[in-house]
């Protein structure tokens, strides 16, 4: 595996080989990037990844200066799955100078849910996401980039981005991994005690029940939406969580559903000071 640190190395590795299938990542890896990781292998010819915990996407209270580095465990692992190129900038080499141009995505998708409560991180992910396109896929006339269904959201953002930017890039959505009790995995998960760990899947239990809820309200749940999902938040706050939202929405979109929608039922909610997000196709 080749590891290698700057843009102009990156592109100096990549520019003889085939398609690359890319997978961007903040480290601290578990079996969901892993995952991703297998799936690009199969997809492309060149399987790349990404390490950069990126300063842009998180908040000034959020846990960026805490956020989990494991470097010689991920490089272990990365090369495990097939990882041919490693891409690790440092900040210097992704940021050179202030990053005054920044990805404005659509407000009518990221200004919502997440981005509701996380004013400017999708603008974080948009911009980066661009300037990573940009190094893996310069001079390639194809490639894909890989993303985990865990971050919903972001994945549609992502794919948006590149329809309207016309980028020759496939985005591959991969399912989310899930522990054998059903918590989504997450690098955050490592934040929990054992007592939150054994708490943590109440979160995608919400989630199922409420979906059930929603598909039962069929044509009337337009109506009943509201009522719904305030009773979602309200249970899983009795246990001790403290509920961003628990959402149904339309997949295509992710605003409010109408009869004969195909749904989606999305969640993030904080569990001591972890928060967790998690969503279920319905």
């Amino acid at each position: 595996m080749h590891i290698v640190h700057s843009i102009s190395d990156l592109r100096a590795v990549l520019g003889p080989l085939g398609r690359p299938a890319f997978v961007p990542t903040m480290g601290n890896l578990h079996d969901g990037h892993i995952a991703l990781m297998r799936r690009a292998v199969q997809l492309g010819e060149v399987p790349v990844a990404s390490i950069f915990v990126n300063r842009l996407q998180f908040l000034p209270h959020e846990d960026f200066d805490s956020y989990p580095r494991t470097w010689d465990a991920d490089c272990e692992r990365l090369a495990a799955a097939g990882c041919q190129v490693l891409f690790a900038p440092r900040e210097r080499d992704l940021y050179p100078e202030p990053q005054t141009f920044k990805i404005l995505p659509d407000s009518q998708l990221a200004d919502l849910l997440e981005g509701e409560f996380r004013p400017g991180f999708f603008t974080g992910v948009c911009t980066v996401v661009m300037k990573l396109f940009s190094a893996v896929f310069a001079g390639k006339t194809s490639g894909i980039a890989v993303f985990g269904q865990k971050d919903y959201q972001q994945l549609m953002v992502v794919r948006r981005m590149v329809q309207q930017f016309t980028l020759p890039i496939d985005i591959v959505a991969n399912p989310t991994e899930r522990a054998p009790d059903g918590l989504a995995l997450s690098s955050r998960n490592g934040y929990l005690s054992a007592s939150e760990r054994a708490e943590a899947v109440a979160l995608s239990r919400a989630l199922r029940t409420l979906g059930e809820a929603a598909k039962a309200a069929g044509d009337a749940l337009p109506a009943q939406r509201e009522a719904l999902e305030q009773a979602a938040r309200a249970q899983l706050n009795a246990r001790g969580w403290q509920t961003d939202y628990l959402s149904v929405r339309r997949r295509s979109d992710l605003l409010a559903p109408k009869p004969g929608d195909a749904l989606v039922v999305l969640g993030a909610a904080r569990l001591g000071p972890t928060r967790l997000i998690d969503n279920l196709e319905i």
